[in-house]
Order: structure tokens, then C-alpha cells, then sequence
């Protein structure tokens, strides 16, 4: 087998060739000290009478040959010349081993000489490089251990058994010790462990002294298990390998062979190794016990011994692999013996068990990952230790169970890869079985198994690997799910105080969970992972993965097998309540074939867990033909080999119940046997006679453990009943003995236990485990990233945030709250990480309630209340902390963590400024009381007479008014603790940072932030009509304050939010009657988000625009209280963003409200400064809001709320805008093409026909000032358009619609009107007529060619006359009677120059000159002859008649009343 690597050792000596004479100064200084050695040893022998008397005698034949020897030595020993690594030690050991070995000496010469002999191995003179170093240590360890004394007393014994365990630790401890052979190590082990045994009967100190050697033996020889070759069986030197042969082991060297001799003398007998003392021998139970546990002696049936070559050769291996096998078959003997008598002071039930268990797990400690390079060390940990510890871990001493999980633990951590199942079987079997009260395990074992698994979960990868070895196999439990139950369920106090079990239980569960908060930085964390999906049906026990160490392999392989597992357990639970739908739904989810097949419904049955076992036994014992061949498929899965048929049937047996009839007993017995003939057939003829057998066996269980049979069959009976089974012959009797008594002692189990207990561990399970330990998959080593995490927190989440709020709600420590809150914050980190956000939700719901700011207060002062809670405050902290940490991932948590701040906000804790949005700050305004129009005089007031509690803002405020005298009755000075509570709450709320969750909200993601604005709003509640309590109203107030915050940090992502913003402030402003705190948040902080967000959002500027619509719909009352702030907040709206307003639709809701603030007293002055802005030199008209904006001046030019003065601007806007349409037409004319150019000059027209109807309402105003400016504006609208091209027929409408109307609106005043009303009418009518005369005169040039030219003329005509005849105050006005022949007279001379009105011969007899004059002479009868002074009047209408066809003019070509200008004639619209 494997050897030592010497090379290192060996170089170290060759770099330092002088190593003994640099420690000792010189030879002669050994010398001395061997000689002084010599000199103690002869010194005690001269005490001694036997030896003493001859010495004295001088006489030199009777000196004995062992006292000669020693003087030999002396003489030698100054003599040599050599270095001392060059002298064979064996020449100065040798004199001191013979006294050692002779059994003539007694025992305090014995002790000196063991003294001498250690002293000298410790000197580090003998190393590996010292000549014939080899046989000199084995002549040590030959002579130590068959050491031979005579004993005088108890006590000298006691030394010199000490002093052997002395020798022998040094030997093995020793630079030389590697040339010790495989044979002198299991010597001085065995050698060790018999004076353990000795040492029972004998004093504490020594029994504790040979313990401690046999530990530090066991470790000196595993600690070499690194250091041993890979290769099988290599020499130490470099000899060529020895050729192993395994072959049975003769007794000839193999110790313990022979029967232990209760002599008389003392010895260590050589061969027997027995350390046995005359009288004080061993009784015999520890003479068996010896028997059975010598070193070499007891390998059982599957450890195959060493051949002698190797076990002479220098140690590796194969001693390791004795000694390890030793010490697991002391766990055997004690198993067997612990039900004897207590014969010595061992006590066996408890201490041999532990002294083994302390040895092995030494031994793994030092040998480590090393062992799985060693297939036969490996294997007896695999078996026999694994199923030792099974037993022993279900002990009921905690000591031993301590020691068994430390074991297990470190054989996870250097060899889990090669025990896979064993593991899976220590869990299942015993840290579940022994953690949970119901099997019946003390309190003490609970707990050591609870501490055990709490240390496994420490370990990073534990659980992982767990979960990916085991519970993604289908043939597994699930053990990482019931390890995370077990936890929960521990941790979880049921009507009882919180104990350590529950903190224990806690712990783990927080060292798994933290765990995987600590991978998720290791990336890999892919939340997204694709769910499997099973496409076609594949046999699902074939699925194999093609890497195993690989994570792009191994990770959707596991994942995809625990799929298939979860749909077999849901097809496992179908098929329980209607075995057909169970198969049906399994085909529908492909892990059936759609036709069924045998062997696939045969691997259902058997890798399934949790199928009733009746049914499925009902199933195989079926005789359908397709049932019988799934028996015998299901036969096919087991394997058998090697076993005996007893435990066969067990294991067969176990996977369903035996059905009841013969004829199904038959059949499934059939299946059975020829499936065990198959593949262990041994001693069996035939598979009728493994039938024939099984039968019996099964008879044989029925009849010894069925209580009705009252005569139960013997052994005698039973070889009786199968004689000639085997092909006709016997079966060997001790064959059939065997399994009788296998029978009797355990009953085979036909009605298996129902429930997934935690089952367990029997022999045959056991054999069972090791034979599938050969095939099942290989074990998945993660490492530290988080491939699963995402899966397994999804099954532990719930309980764990159950286990860890329960716990904090019962505890009373700090350092326990402190654990909770960590476990908090792990998941909530994982559960954002993963995207879990409805495990996210339910922890801060758990959570919200520790806040204790949920429950209606009951107590005085919550304040201080909160303060003195450390739990309370602890768990807000908590709350804010997960909310600005990971809000992102938080939706329905919301609600729960607004009441938090909600009711935070009633005590008056929350900083000033959480509901100012952070984005304030960016654009601090001079303007007071921007951001926050509540400032304003108007609202304090209001707010007194609301009887709202207007809390001093801020945490001082809060604590002013703790310490305020001024309430109903005095109050007291706070206390010491009052304070410090009141201290303690302000910093906790200090630590919160509740503001930033608003202020950094522009970072949450989009649904998470949804879900926060509908939370806002949610939390505000509807708003009610009646009137609510001041309370309501407050949090409502706040609410919108925050949501308004929200809203303005994320300009970004308004179309997000607006919608349901806009909801919210439409019900608050459509559902109140009376001003109000809460509207008036409403109205402004609509205005400020329009304010701010018009500049960047050009696609929203008409719903943002549409939404101040709202402020139309206010209540009047309402609109009344705040109609001056809000024109204040929409002028300063349309100074920042008039630019940004494109729309119609926008302009029309803009001027909808400048236009209402027109009557309002203290609001009409804001709302001109608006529109001055917009209108001053057409700044910001566009076509678009043209119209919109001259009503709107029109409005306030009629409004007489302010100084006449106002109205005069206004109408100087609306006279100023025609500029605009000037311009508005050029550029039209440049720049566009014909088409458009036309269509756009016909909106001009439109608007300039808008604009002056507008001036012809106000020209009816009651203030002279106002109307006569009116008029005059009217007139530079009328007069001022050159450049503009407007349609001949348009100034038909124009003359129709304003200057008649106006000039008849206008006389129906001065004669309708008494004159208090209005003043100096006749002033105005002035106007208007020169208004109409100036006009007509200045257009006669286009209007004298339209058609209806004639009736327009006299349409002038007849109002000059009726402001001729017009009586202001019952009396014609004086002023009145000389305007108006004047203006006539000078418009008739125009006529006549431009001549337009010239006589001419006409047929109809009503032409223009007729009617003209026919009016004029009305007016003023002079008139016609100072116009024409050429003409006589008074000439007939004939002559008249010829002299007018005469006089007709070229330029009057055009009259003729069928209009010859075919383009201006069809643009009259008459």
C-alpha cells in the first residue's frame, strides 16, 4: 500500500550533515549522557538484593550477563572515534532492551531502564539517516512491548505500564518513526489500547495516561496520511513495488491470535501482545472483548487482509486501514456488549463508545481529504463507521451523540463527495428523527442534534448542496426542506416562554438566509431563470447530466429533475385518491408516455414517495396482463446482488404492502424470486426454489409475530417444512438457521408504516443504501454563487419570516432582537434580489406591526411610549431601512409602511420638510410662499376657523410642546426618563431617513413607484362631502403633499403617475363645497406640477393644461376664497412656460381663467399682469390662442372691478394686436404657398372680425373714458389694416355687424338711457359717427365696386340722419347738429372726387344718385348744391336725365349695377 514521502525529511539532513553535533557541543556530551544513563540503571539494580549480593561478592562468573552487558557498554562508550550517526544505535539500546525484556528483573529496574531508552530516543540522535536505524526501532518496539517484570506492588506497576505508553508515544513520534514497518505500528496501537483495558481495574492516573497516548498515537499515524504516495504500494527508499497479493491472512503474524494467557508472571508477551498481571487478570468479559478487537485479528468478512511483504514493510497505509478497522469494531463490541454486566470502570454503554469515537475522529481530523485517495480506508468510513454512527447517533447519552455529529461534520467536510446517501440517511434517520419531540428524544438529545445541524447550516454551501443533492433526486428525501421546516418549526414558541432551543433553531434558520445574502454579490444571481418545461416524455429516472462539476450543466439539470419531482409528488398524490387520474395526469405532464409502457409505470412506483403503499401493492398483485408485466418490471429495479434473500424480501417488501390473497401473493413472490435467482443465486438450485423459500419466509413471519397464533413453529419445524426445496435436494442447515433466526428477531414489515416519517435505519435498509450508493449521481460540489437560491428561498420564505417574527415578538434581549433584525434585513436583501416581491410584501407587513405605530394608542403619551420600546424602534428602523433600500422591489408594502409615516405624522415626529419635494430645492424662488402657497395670510386664517390642529411643525415643535405650560391645566416639568425617551425616539427617527424615500423615488423602478402613488392615494382616502374630522383631513393633506412630491421627482415618468394623480385631485376638487386646507394643497400643487413640468414635457402640455380645467369646476365659494393665489400661480405658470403652450386647447383653458379673474377684486390685478404679458407687442400671440386672448382683454376692458385706467390698457392690448395680424400676413405671403398663404389670410380675416366685435361690446360701456377710447381703439382697427388683405365681403359683414350695430346700440343708450347711468352721450355718439365717416371714406375706394354698395351707402346715410335728429336728455344735441351735415358734406365731396357718386340717365329710376340725395336732402337740404355748385337743381328730371349720361366718367366704369369685376363680384357676401 501507500508509503511515507521521505524526500523532504531526507534533504533537510543532507543540508545539515552536523545536526547532532550542532545540538550537543560535542560527542563526548551523549556519551556522558548515555553513561550517566548506564550508571542509574545499575545504581537501582545494586538496590536490589539479587542483583546487589553478587556484585559485592566479586565474584566475576556469578555476575549476571545483563549487569555485564551495561558495563560493556560503558567501557565502549568514551572509545568511539565515529559521528554518532554513523554507530548502529542497536549497540548502546541493546543492554537496556535485554533488562526491559528480562523477566527476572523487577519492576523499578524495569522502570529506570524504560526511563534510559526514552531518554535516549528523545535526544534526536537516531533519525532516518542513522546506519541500520530500521532494526534498531523494531528491536525498541519488539522489546517494549513484550516488556517482562516482576510485580512487587501496585503502584511500581502503575510506572512502569506508564512508562512503556511513554517509550512507545516517543518511538512513534521519533524522526525515525518512518522506518517503522506496517507490523510494529499495529503492535505498539495494539500494545496501547491492552493497557487501556489494563488500566480499568488500576488507578485514574493511568487510565487517563493511556487514553491520552492511544489519542496522541492514533494522531501521530494519521497525520502521515497526507504525506502518504498515491500509488498502492511504493517502497520508502525506492526498492522496486512489491508485488501486492491479497490473499487469506495466515495467523502467524497477525497479533491477537492467540488466546489471552492469565499467567502468573507479568508480560508483554511478544506475539500475544496481551499486557496480562497474574492475579489482576481481566475477567472475562474483557478477555472477549480483547479477543474480538485485536488489531488485524477481527478484519471482518469484507476487509481483506495485507500479505505478510506488506505489512514488514515501512508503514503506510495498510496499518492505517488495520487501526481504522480496529476502531470501528470496538463501536461493533460495544454495541454488542453494552447490555452486559459492568464489569470494570469502563462504563460500556457510554465510555467505550465515546473513547472510540474521540480516536476516529482524530483520525479523520489529521487524515482529512487524503482518505478518499485510499479506496480501503474510504470504503470502512462509507460502511462500517457510517453505520455505527447511525446506531450510536440515536444514543441516548448526549455526550456520545455530541461526538458522533462532530464526526459527521468533518467527513462533510473533506469527503461529502463520496457519501453522498450516508448523509442523506444521518439526517433523515437522526438529526430530524432526535430534533423533533414526537419520537420521544429527551430534551438534552433535542438539543445537541439541534446545535449539530445549526453548525452544519453555518457552513457556507451546506444547505445548497443539500438542496441540489438531495432534494432535486428524485430517488431522495427531500432534506433541505425539512432541515428549513424543522428550523422554522423550532424556533417557533407554542404557549410557552421563548426558551435557547428557540434562539438555536433561530440561528440556524439566520446562518442559512444570511448565507445566501452573502452570495448574492458572487453574482449569478439570474432572477429571470427560464421555468422548465417538460416538451416530450423522456424516462425521468434516465435524466443525466453530462458535467457534474460544471454549473452551466449541473444547475439546469438539477432544476429541471426537481421539477419532475414536484410533478411526481403531485402525480403521487392524484394517483392516492384515484390511481387512473394519477397516471392520466402524469401523461398529460409527460412524465408518462401517452401509451403506456410497463417499465415506465414500474419506475413511478418505485421512485415516487408518498404513494399509498396499498395501492400500489393492489396494482402489482393484479393479474391484468399489463399489471404482471409492471411486476415484473418493478422486480427489475431492484438489485439484489450479494445479498441474503431475508434481506431481499425486506427491502422488496418495504416499497408496497403485500396484498391479501393467495393468488396476489403468489404472483408478486414469483416476480420477486426471479429477480433474486437472477443475480444472487448461491447456495440456490433454481428460481422455484427462491420461490419455495420466499413463501416459507413469509409464513415463517406470520406465524411468530401474529399474536392470534398461539403455537409458534420452531426451528426444528421450519428446516423441517423445506426440506427438498433446492432442485429436490436440502439446503444446508446452518443457511436455514441463519435466516430463522433473522425472522424471528425482526419482523419482516408487511403493512408498511404510512406517513413520511422519519424512518429507521435497519440492517437490510442499510445494505440497500450501500448498494445504491454505487449508482446514484455523483455529488454536486457548489461553490459560492448563487445558482439555487432563488428556488430554495422560495420554499423557506414563509416560514422563515413566520419563525423570525414570532421569535421577536417573544423575546426580551437586545441581542435576540439584534439576531431577528439581521434575519430581516438577509431577507429582505435575497427577496429583492430574486425578485420576490410578494415575499418582500409579507415581511414588511410582518414588520409594520413590531412598528407598534399600527395600533390605536391607547397610552398617554405614545411619544414616550415608543421611546421606552427598544423592540418598537428597532423594528421602524428596520422598516425604513428596507424601504429605501430596496423599495424598488415593494407593491402592496406600501400601504403598510404610509401608515408607519401616517401615523408618525400625527405625533408630530416627522421632519418638517419630508412632504417638500426634493426638487424644491433646485429652484429656490424669491417669490414668498412659492412651493408652499399655504404660507399666505389667507390660509392661516382659515385654517384657525376650520379648527384643524395646526401642530407646530418639525421635531422641536414636537418638543415645545411637551414641555408647553400653556395647555388646560399646567403640566408638569418632564422627568429625567421622559427626556431621554423623548431623545431616543428623535434619533430614531433621525435614523429612518423617511424623506428620502420620496426624495430619491426617481429611482425606484416603474411598478414599485405605481404602486407607492396608488398607496399615497389609498392613504389619503375618498374625500368625503360632508366635513371631516380635522384628523382625516390632515392626513389627506400630507398624503397629497407627498404624492405631489412624488410626482414633481419624476417629471421623467408623468405618464406613470398623471393619470392617477389627476383622479385624486379631480375627487378632492369636485367633492368640496368649502375652502379648505386639503383643496387648496389640491389646486396648488396641480398648478406647481404644471408649473414645473410644462418646460420638459412637450407630448403632455395639453393634458397637463386640460387638467387646470379643475380649478374651473371649484365650488364658488371655494374659488372665491383662493382666486387671487391662483391667478398669482397661473401668471407666474404662463411667465415661465407661455412658450412651451402650443395648443388651442391649452390657450383656451390658460385664458378661460385669466378671463374669470377679470370681475374678481383682488385677483383681476394677477390676472392682467398675465395676459399684459402675453399681449404686450403681440409677445406670445399666436394664431392659436388669437382669439382666445383679445376676449380675455375684452373681458377685463369691460370688467369694473379696478380703474378705468385698466380698462384702457386692456383695450390698448387689444388695438396693439392687430400689428400681430399685420405680421402674421406678410410673413404668410413670403413664405407659404399659394394655397396655404389663402387659407391662412382667411383665418386673419376671422380674427380681425373677432377682434373688433369684441371693441364694439366694449364701446357700449357705462364709463365715458372706456367707451370713448373704445371707439377710438375700434376706429385704429378698422382704419389700421393696409396690411392685411381682408375680403371685400368681409367688410360687408364688418359694416353689418360692428358700425351699424354699434351706432344703433349706441343711440338706443343716449335716448334710452337716463343720464346718471351714462354721462356725456353726446361726446361719444360724436365719435362714432366721425368713427363711421372716417371709415367709409377710407374703404369707399373697395366698396364702391362691390354690388350692394347702394344699400351700404345707405345704410351711412339713414344713422347720420338719426344722429342728426337724436335727442340726448329730451334735447337735440347742439354739438351733434354741426358734426354731422359736416362729416356728410365731406363725404359727398370724396364721393364726388373719387367719382363714385356722379349723376348719369338711369332706366330703374332708384339709382345711387337718386337715393342719395333723396336722404341728404333729409339731413341737410344745402348740402347738394355745395357739393355740385355746377348743376341746376332745379331742372326737370328729363333734362336731368340727359346731362347725366353725359358727365358719366372713365373711372366710374364700374358702376353699373350688374358689377363688371368678375373676381371682386364673387367675393361678396352681401
Amino acid at each position: 500500500m501507500g508509503r511515507l514521502k521521505l524526500q523532504s525529511g531526507i534533504k533537510a539532513i543532507e543540508e545539515e550533515p552536523e545536526e547532532c553535533d550542532s545540538s550537543y557541543a560535542n560527542k563526548a556530551t551523549l556519551a556522558c549522557m548515555i553513561n550517566a544513563e548506564v550508571g542509574a540503571v545499575l545504581a537501582v539494580m545494586r538496590r536490589n538484593v539479587r542483583w546487589g549480593g553478587r556484585y559485592i561478592s566479586g565474584d566475576d562468573q556469578l555476575e549476571h550477563s545483563l549487569i555485564q552487558s551495561l558495563k560493556a557498554l560503558r567501557k565502549q562508550i568514551f572509545s568511539w572515534q565515529h559521528p554518532w550517526n554513523t554507530i548502529n544505535p542497536a549497540v548502546y539500546l541493546q543492554p537496556f532492551l535485554d533488562v526491559i525484556r528480562s523477566d527476572e528483573t523487577g519492576a523499578p529496574i524495569t522502570g529506570v531502564a524504560l526511563s534510559s531508552v526514552y531518554k535516549i530516543l528523545t535526544l534526536d540522535v537516531i533519525d532516518q539517516n542513522t546506519v541500520n536505524v530500521e532494526d534498531a526501532m523494531h528491536l525498541v518496539v519488539d522489546a517494549v512491548t513484550s516488556c517482562r517484570f516482576e510485580v512487587t506492588d501496585p503502584a511500581s506497576e502503575e510506572v512502569v505500564l506508564m512508562k512503556i505508553l511513554q517509550v512507545l508515544l516517543a518511538c512513534m513520534k521519533s524522526k525515525a518513526s518512518v522506518t517503522l514497518s506496517n507490523q510494529h505500528v499495529c503492535t505498539i496501537v495494539n500494545t496501547c489500547f491492552r493497557i487501556v483495558h489494563q488500566a480499568g481495574t488500576k488507578g485514574e492516573l493511568l487510565q487517563r495516561i493511556a487514553r491520552h497516548t492511544m489519542h496522541e498515537l492514533v494522531r501521530c499515524i494519521f497525520s502521515h496520511l497526507p504525506d502518504v504516495d498515491d500509488t498502492e504500494h511504493a517502497l520508502v527508499n525506492g526498492v522496486s513495488p512489491a508485488k501486492q497479493e491479497i490473499a487469506g491472512l495466515d495467523n502467524d503474524y497477525t497479533f491477537g491470535s492467540k488466546q489471552i494467557e492469565n499467567g502468573s508472571s507479568s508480560e508483554l508477551d511478544g506475539q500475544t501482545s496481551s499486557v496480562s498481571y497474574g492475579s489482576s487478570a481481566s475477567t472475562g468479559l474483557v478477555a472477549t472483548v480483547m479477543e474480538e478487537s485485536t488489531i488485524g485479528g477481527s478484519s471482518g468478512k469484507d476487509a481483506l487482509p495485507y500479505d505478510l511483504h506488506l505489512m514488514t514493510e515501512p508503514y503506510g497505509v495498510p496499518c492505517m486501514v488495520e487501526i481504522f478497522h480496529f476502531l470501528c469494531s470496538l463501536l461493533n463490541v460495544a454495541e454488542h456488549m453494552g447490555m452486559g454486566p459492568r464489569s470494570n470502570t469502563i462504563a460500556f454503554d457510554e465510555d467505550v463508545p465515546l473513547f472510540a469515537l474521540g480516536l476516529i475522529n482524530s483520525a479523520i481530523e489529521l487524515g482529512g481529504p487524503s482518505i478518499r485517495r485510499h479506496p480501503r480506508l474510504l470504503s470502512l468510513i462509507q460502511d462500517e463507521l457510517f453505520r455505527n454512527l447511525m446506531q450510536f447517533g440515536l444514543s441516548m447519552s448526549p455526550l456520545i451523540l455530541s461526538m458522533v455529529c462532530s464526526i459527521v461534520l468533518n467527513l462533510y467536510h473533506h469527503l461529502r463527495t463520496e457519501l453522498k446517501l450516508q448523509l442523506e440517511a444521518f439526517f433523515s434517520c437522526v438529526i430530524l428523527r432526535l430534533a423533533q419531540s414526537k419520537y420521544g428524544a429527551l430534551y438534552q438529545q433535542q438539543e445537541v442534534a439541534m446545535e449539530a445541524l445549526v453548525d452544519f447550516c453555518r457552513q457556507k454551501t451546506f444547505m445548497v448542496e443539500m438542496y441540489a443533492n438531495l432534494d432535486c433526486d428524485i430517488t431522495c428525501s427531500n432534506v433541505f426542506e425539512d432541515l428549513a421546516n424543522l428550523l422554522s418549526k423550532n424556533a417557533f414558541p407554542v404557549n410557552c416562554p421563548l426558551s435557547a432551543m428557540h434562539i438555536l433553531a433561530l440561528d440556524g434558520l439566520i446562518a442559512v438566509i444570511q448565507g445566501m445574502a452573502e452570495r448574492i454579490g458572487n453574482g449569478s444571481v439570474n432572477s429571470e431563470q427560464a421555468p422548465v418545461n417538460l416538451e416530450e416524455y423522456t424516462p425521468f429516472w434516465m435524466v443525466k447530466c453530462d458535467n457534474y462539476s460544471d454549473s452551466n450543466h449541473w444547475v439546469p439539470f438539477v432544476r429541471r429533475r426537481k421539477y419532475i419531482k414536484r410533478r411526481l409528488m403531485i402525480g403521487a398524490d392524484h394517483f392516492n385518491r384515484d390511481p387512473k387520474k394519477g397516471l392520466e395526469f402524469l401523461q398529460g405532464t409527460h412524465l408518462l408516455p401517452d401509451k403506456l409502457d410497463p417499465q415506465s409505470v414500474a419506475c413511478f412506483f418505485r421512485y415516487t414517495a408518498g404513494l399509498d403503499k396499498n395501492l400500489v401493492g393492489d396494482f402489482l398483485g393484479n393479474h391484468d396482463e399489463f399489471c404482471v408485466q409492471v411486476l415484473h418490471e418493478f422486480a427489475g429495479t431492484f438489485d439484489f446482488q450479494g445479498m441474503n434473500l431475508d434481506t431481499a424480501l425486506r427491502l422488496f417488501l418495504e416499497t408496497f404492502r403485500l396484498p391479501g390473497e393467495s393468488q396476489k401473493i403468489q404472483r408478486v413472490l414469483e416476480a420477486f424470486s426471479e429477480r433474486y435467482y437472477e443475480q444472487s443465486p448461491q447456495i440456490l438450485a433454481n428460481k422455484d426454489a427462491a420461490l419455495l423459500l420466499s413463501y416459507s419466509l413469509i409464513m415463517l413471519n406470520t406465524d411468530q409475530h401474529n399474536v392470534q397464533v398461539k403455537k409458534k413453529m420452531t426451528e426444528e419445524d421450519f428446516i423441517r417444512n423445506n426440506r427438498h426445496i433446492n432442485g429436490g435436494n436440502d439446503l444446508p442447515r446452518e443457511f436455514l438457521c441463519e435466516l430463522y433466526h433473522s425472522i424471528c428477531k425482526n419482523e419482516i414489515r408487511t403493512t408498511p408504516e404510512q406517513g413520511a416519517g422519519f424512518p429507521e435505519m435497519t440492517p437490510s435498509r442499510w445494505i440497500d443504501l450501500m448498494h445504491k450508493s454505487q449508482k446514484t449521481a455523483p455529488f454536486i460540489v457548489s461553490d459560492s454563487r448563487a445558482y439555487l437560491d432563488h428556488d430554495m428561498f422560495a420554499i423557506m420564505s414563509g416560514p422563515t419570516i413566520a419563525a423570525i417574527s414570532v421569535v421577536f415578538d417573544h423575546a426580551e434581549h437586545e441581542d435576540v432582537y439584534q439576531t431577528c433584525i439581521d434575519g430581516f434585513l438577509a431577507v429582505a436583501k435575497i427577496s429583492a434580489c430574486h425578485h420576490l416581491e410578494d415575499v418582500l410584501d409579507d415581511l414588511v407587513v410582518s414588520l409594520c406591526k413590531f412598528t407598534t405605530l399600527l395600533n390605536p394608542s391607547s397610552v398617554e403619551e405614545p411619544v414616550l411610549a415608543f421611546g421606552d420600546d427598544t423592540k418598537a424602534r428597532m423594528a421602524t428602523v428596520t422598516v425604513f431601512t428596507i424601504a429605501n433600500r430596496y423599495g424598488d422591489y415593494i407593491r402592496t408594502g406600501w400601504r403598510n409602511i404610509l401608515d408607519c409615516i401616517l401615523r408618525l405624522h400625527k405625533l408630530g415626529l416627522l421632519p418638517a420638510r419630508v412632504a417638500s419635494d426634493a426638487a424644491d430645492e433646485s429652484e429656490v424662488s424669491a417669490d414668498p410662499g412659492h412651493g408652499k402657497p399655504i404660507t399666505n395670510s389667507l390660509s392661516s386664517a382659515h385654517m384657525q376657523s376650520m379648527g384643524t390642529p395646526r401642530r407646530s411643525s418639525g421635531l422641536m415643535g414636537r418638543f415645545s410642546q411637551l414641555l408647553s405650560l400653556d395647555t388646560e391645566e399646567p403640566r408638569s416639568q418632564p422627568t429625567e426618563q421622559q427626556l431621554a425617551a423623548h431623545q431616543r425616539t428623535l434619533q430614531t427617527i433621525q435614523k429612518c431617513h423617511v424623506d428620502s424615500i420620496f426624495t430619491e423615488s426617481k429611482f425606484l423602478q416603474a411598478e414599485s413607484l405605481l404602486q407607492l402613488a396608488r398607496a399615497l392615494i389609498w392613504a389619503a382616502g375618498r374625500p368625503q362631502k360632508g366635513n371631516s374630522s380635522p384628523e382625516d383631513e390632515d392626513t389627506a393633506v400630507f398624503c397629497l403633499e407627498l404624492l405631489i412630491a412624488i410626482t414633481l421627482n419624476n417629471r421623467d415618468r408623468i405618464v406613470l403617475l398623471w393619470q392617477g394623480v389627476y383622479e385624486h385631485i379631480a375627487n378632492i376638487v369636485q367633492s368640496t363645497v368649502m375652502p379648505c386646507a386639503l383643496v387648496e394643497k389640491a389646486v396648488f400643487g396641480l398648478l406647481r406640477i404644471c408649473q414645473r413640468l410644462l418646460p420638459y414635457k412637450e407630448n403632455l402640455a395639453d393634458e397637463l393644461l386640460r387638467s387646470l380645467q379643475l380649478v374651473l369646476k371649484l365650488d364658488a365659494r371655494v374659488a372665491d376664497a383662493y382666486c387671487e393665489q391662483i391667478t398669482q400661480e397661473v401668471s407666474r405658470l404662463v411667465k415661465a412656460n407661455a412658450t412651451h403652450i402650443r395648443s388651442l386647447m391649452g390657450w383656451r383653458t390658460i385664458t378661460s381663467l385669466l378671463s374669470i379673474t377679470a370681475r374678481h377684486p383682488e385677483a383681476s390685478e394677477a390676472g392682467f399682469d398675465a395676459l399684459l404679458f402675453i399681449m404686450s407687442d403681440g409677445a406670445h400671440l399666436l394664431p392659436a390662442n388669437y382669439v382666445l386672448c383679445v376676449d380675455a382683454a375684452r373681458q377685463f376692458a369691460e370688467s369694473r372691478v379696478a380703474q378705468a385706467e385698466r380698462s384702457v390698457r386692456a383695450l390698448d392690448l387689444m388695438a396693439g394686436s392687430v400689428d400681430c395680424l399685420t405680421r402674421w400676413s406678410h410673413e404668410a405671403k413670403e413664405a407659404m404657398e399659394e394655397e396655404e398663404a389663402a387659407k391662412l389670410s382667411q383665418d386673419i380675416g376671422e380674427m380681425w372680425l373677432r377682434l373688433v366685435q369684441g371693441l364694439r361690446k366694449v364701446c357700449l360701456d357705462h364709463r365715458e373714458d372706456v367707451r370713448n377710447h373704445a371707439l377710438l381703439s375700434l376706429q385704429k382697427c378698422l382704419t389700421g389694416v393696409d396690411g392685411i388683405n381682408l375680403p371685400h365681403g368681409l367688410w360687408l359683414q364688418c359694416f353689418d355687424l360692428v358700425i351699424f350695430t354699434m351706432l344703433d346700440d349706441l343711440l338706443e343708450i343716449a335716448q334710452g338711457h337716463s343720464q346718471k347711468d351714462y354721462r356725456n352721450m353726446d361726446g361719444t355718439l360724436i365719435i362714432a359717427v366721425k368713427l363711421l365717416s372716417k371709415v367709409f371714406l377710407q374703404l369707399l375706394h373697395e366698396l364702391a365696386q362691390l354690388t350692394t354698395f347702394c344699400k351700404l351707402w345707405l345704410g351711412v346715410l339713414s344713422r347720420m340722419e338719426k344722429y342728426l335728429k337724436v335727442k340726448v336728455k329730451g334735447k337735440k344735441s347742439e354739438k351733434l347738429q354741426e358734426v354731422v351735415p359736416e362729416l356728410l358734406k365731406n363725404t359727398l365731396l370724396v364721393m364726388k372726387t373719387k367719382g363714385v357718386l356722379v349723376q348719369r340717365s338711369a332706366l330703374g329710376g332708384d339709382s345711387l344718385w337718386e337715393l342719395t340725395w333723396l336722404h341728404v336732402n333729409n339731413i341737410a337740404p344745402s348740402l347738394q348744391s355745395e357739393v355740385f355748385p355746377d348743376q341746376h337743381w332745379e331742372q326737370s328730371q328729363h333734362k336731368q336725365g340727359e346731362t347725366g349720361g353725359s358727365l358719366v366718367s372713365d373711372e366710374t366704369g364700374a358702376v353699373p349695377s350688374n358689377g363688371s369685376l368678375p373676381s371682386e363680384g364673387s367675393g361678396t357676401g352681401g
